[in-house]
This record gives structure tokens, C-alpha cells and sequence, in this order.
């Protein structure tokens, strides 16, 4: 990898990790997502720094930014626009959403509705909406940072399976330890951090680092093995559902963007372990297991094919 790539991305590293204190693999993770061209679902318990990392992610990049703050009332037109009756023109003209934009914050997505949810799937996958018949393009990059509290708190709805698909991971924050929740109290002093954060990247560095992502070396022995942990979720016993193909190749690419962000321009399978979990839990579903226990049932389940998959040489 190129010394300006690695400059870049230590930057962005180091940028974010002034707001995000002692949550260095947090933000590894959360990187990842950004250069690999896929989205980021940050679950938690309320309070622990996850629209924090969310606006410090946009706060760093030279780009448009729009937040969505879900709510039960919140309707697809909300997120995708709705046409407006112009009188002395006497036609309908096209007001965009908030989706049409580079960053996009949906703060505490379970909140809204399944019906408003699925406003955001062809925009995940696709990079366009439809609107009353016409489809409109999105810009790039485009980068979907979703923060949920954990389903199981009062007045959430549960993300269906093919929307949690969309995202490449699902990471969880945790609690920060003693001393760097110190350091919180203090960089608090003066007002919240984030909002002094200057951005490190523009458009065209962060699509150059994308496009980088992409031409880092994945050797056959490291496709085989994803794709041996890829088919053991789907014939394990106690997995009702298995990753699918799309899962199988954000996997593979995801595997490419941590290998950039640690500084090579080739895979290992210390990646592919590394990211197991936070790429393919989220896209199993546990036979016989009440949805309150699927996330940390799916993680032991991953980890135990991971264990016994073979590792390349």
C-alpha cells in the first residue's frame, strides 16, 4: 500500500479516536465498512458512544451529511422526498429526502417502522431510490451509518432479516474503561468534542481508498476459506437460516478493506477470523432460539465453525 494511503487512513484513525476515546477496534471496524463500500450497524445499550462514532465518521470526511433522527411517526417520504405541487408553475417538481446525501445517520433505526425501513433497502444495495416510477441515482460515496439500541428495550421494532443483509457489519461499542471515561469528563469540559472535529478526507481521497480496497490480493486458499465458513452456516444443525451469496461476498470484501486499513495489499486468514463474526453473525438465524437470544447464540455458533474450519497455509 502506498505511504499516502497509510498516512490517510491513520489520520481518519486517529481523528476519530480524539472523540471515540479507547475504542481503537471499534473505529478499525467501522473503517473498514467505510472504505469497503458497505454500511454500518452499530448496536448498543443507550449512552455508550454510538452516535458519537457516527458523527465523528462524518464529521472526518469533506462530504454531504445528513442525519435522520427515527421515530415511529417517520414515513418513507421523509427519508426518499415527495413531490410538491408548484402552483405558478403548475406541475409537481421532485423535493429530495435526506437520503440524497454521502453520509447518512439514521439515529436509532428500530425505532421507526418495517414499513419505513425497507424506504432505505434499494438505497443500500442498489445506490438509487424510486420514486413514483422514476428512479434517481445517489451520489457517491454513499455510506449508511445505523445505530439501534438492542431490541429487547421498550418500543423498537426488530430489523428483518433482509435489511440487516444490507449491512456489511454489526458492531457493538461496549462500555469505555476507567480511564478513558475519566479522560470523558474532561474532553467535556468545554462542550461536546465532536462537533470540533475538522474533516481529514475529501470525495475524491476516500473513492481513491475505495478503489484500492478492491485491488488488494485475496489468494485462492483465502476464498476457499470463506466459503468453507460460508457453507458450514448453512448446513449446521442448529442454523435455521445460512449466509447468503451477497453475505458471502461482502465478506470477501470486507476481508479486503481490513487488510488496507492494516497496511497490506494482501489478505490473510488472521482477517477473515478477525472479521467473522462482526460480517456473518447478523445474517444467521438460530433454529428453535427466541429472538431476544439470536445475537449471542449466532456469535458462539460463527465462532465454533470458525474454529473448526481449516486454515490455509
Amino acid at each position: 500500500m502506498s505511504q499516502p494511503s497509510q498516512e490517510r487512513i491513520q489520520t481518519l484513525k486517529t481523528n476519530i479516536a480524539s472523540v471515540l476515546l479507547g475504542k481503537e477496534a471499534v473505529i478499525e471496524l467501522a473503517i473498514v465498512a467505510l472504505l469497503g463500500e458497505g454500511h454500518l450497524l452499530i448496536e448498543d445499550a443507550p449512552g455508550v458512544g454510538k452516535t458519537s462514532l457516527a458523527k465523528a465518521i462524518a464529521q472526518s470526511l469533506n462530504c454531504q451529511f445528513s442525519r435522520l433522527q427515527c421515530t415511529p411517526d417517520l414515513l418513507p417520504s421523509d427519508i426518499l422526498g415527495s413531490s410538491v405541487f408548484l402552483p405558478n408553475k403548475g406541475e409537481f417538481e421532485f423535493r429530495q429526502g435526506p437520503i440524497f446525501t454521502n453520509v447518512l445517520l439514521a439515529d436509532e433505526i428500530n425505532r421507526t417502522t418495517p414499513r419505513t425501513q425497507s424506504a432505505l433497502l434499494e438505497a443500500m444495495m442498489e445506490r438509487q431510490v424510486s420514486v413514483e416510477g422514476k428512479t434517481y441515482p445517489l451520489s457517491r460515496p454513499f455510506f449508511v451509518l445505523a445505530t439501534q439500541n438492542p431490541f429487547e428495550f421498550e418500543g423498537t421494532y426488530p430489523l428483518p432479516e433482509n435489511q440487516l443483509d444490507r449491512f456489511m457489519l454489526r458492531i457493538e461499542v461496549g462500555y469505555p474503561n476507567r480511564a478513558a471515561e475519566r479522560e470523558v469528563f474532561r474532553s467535556h469540559r468545554s462542550g461536546e468534542p465532536v462537533e470540533k472535529l475538522q474533516p481529514v478526507l475529501v470525495s475524491e481521497q476516500l473513492r481513491e481508498l475505495q478503489q484500492q480496497v478492491r485491488e488488494v490480493r485475496v489468494d485462492e486458499s483465502i476464498s476457499d476459506y470463506i466459503l468453507d465458513i460460508v457453507e458450514a452456516t448453512r448446513t449446521h444443525e442448529q442454523l435455521s437460516l445460512g449466509v447468503s451469496t451477497r453475505g458471502a461476498l461482502t465478506m470477501y470484501r470486507a476481508v479486503q478493506s481490513l487488510a488496507l486499513v492494516s497496511g497490506r495489499d494482501y489478505a490473510t486468514p488472521d482477517d477473515v477470523k478477525h472479521l467473522a463474526i462482526p460480517v456473518l453473525a447478523h445474517r444467521v438465524l438460530c433454529g428453535g432460539v427466541i429472538r431476544e437470544g439470536q445475537r449471542q447464540r449466532a456469535r458462539q455458533v460463527i465462532q465454533q465453525i470458525v474454529d473448526k474450519a481449516v486454515v490455509p497455509n
